[in-house]
């Protein structure tokens, strides 16, 4: 992708936010660490898988070699998003996963953005583990890329997801006292304090909640808007995301 103008890259600032992966690409450069967010669903299943001791593989979604890969990994390949209870990007399936569980899990957006942030540090964060992010964040560093996933159209355009900039807000509001904000930044921060007393009602009422709800997964909404009830930080290791950071959840250890 051809560089624009260097007015889009927020460089005087501290904290930079942007969406989806022409976002992520553009403001690469300058980076000490990059948070991805992806509220419904990756990073939620990322936090929650990798407090429990596995690891999670991201990977292309809808690819045909994505079984392979499993293979070569000695990995579980994440199936379908069902109301059966097999492992899958369903945070609610990943609850009781196994310590020692190496887990593909492709998705659209969240795990297509992890394999785009090269060498740079890279940390996966939602509502659930979004002030312990940030507090690992800054020991990385104090130029912090905050990229927003998005969703998409059906035509692959992005979509702005209200959850995305809610999440990215929970992060941002973390690094407010430390860090120079940029506009994008203080504005996802000011939304999430405009919203944070009810994030239950607020995820579930949003264009992908209602979609989740739907579908019959009113409880990965509702886990996802557990505000910071985990201490997990997700760091991807090469090819993967590993905790390097946790404390005993509700879920257990």
């Amino acid at each position: 992708m051809k560089s624009i103008a260097t007015w889009n890259k927020q460089q005087q600032f501290d904290v930079r936010l942007e969406w989806g992966i022409n976002g992520l690409r553009e403001l690469l450069a300058g980076s000490d660490v990059i948070i991805i967010i992806d509220i419904l669903s990756f990073s939620t299943a990322v936090d929650i898988a990798t407090a429990k001791g596995a690891k999670v593989f991201p990977y292309r979604y809808k690819d045909e070699t994505a079984k392979t890969y499993a293979i070569q990994k000695g990995a579980v390949l994440a199936g379908p998003r069902t109301l059966e209870h097999g492992l899958s990007l369903s945070p609610t399936s990943l609850i009781k996963i196994e310590a020692a569980t190496s887990l593909v899990l492709p998705s659209p957006n969240g795990a297509t953005l992890s394999l785009e942030t090269a060498a740079i540090p890279t940390l996966c964060a939602c509502l659930r583990n979004a002030k312990a992010v940030a507090q690992y964040a800054k020991s990385i560093g104090d130029k912090v890329t905050v990229i927003a996933a998005g969703e998409k159209w059906p035509d692959g355009s992005l979509r702005v997801a209200f959850e995305d900039l809610i999440g990215a807000g929970a992060v941002i509001d973390q690094l407010k006292d430390e860090l120079t904000l940029s506009v994008e930044s203080r504005y996802a921060a000011a939304v999430f304090d405009a919203m944070k007393t009810n994030l239950d009602e607020v995820l579930m009422n949003c264009g992908s909640g209602q979609e989740l709800i739907d579908r019959g997964f009113k409880s990965d909404v509702l886990l996802a808007s557990d505000l910071n009830s985990s201490d997990n930080v997700p760091l991807l290791k090469g090819d993967y995301y590993v905790s390097v950071k946790h404390r005993k959840s509700e879920f257990g250890t």
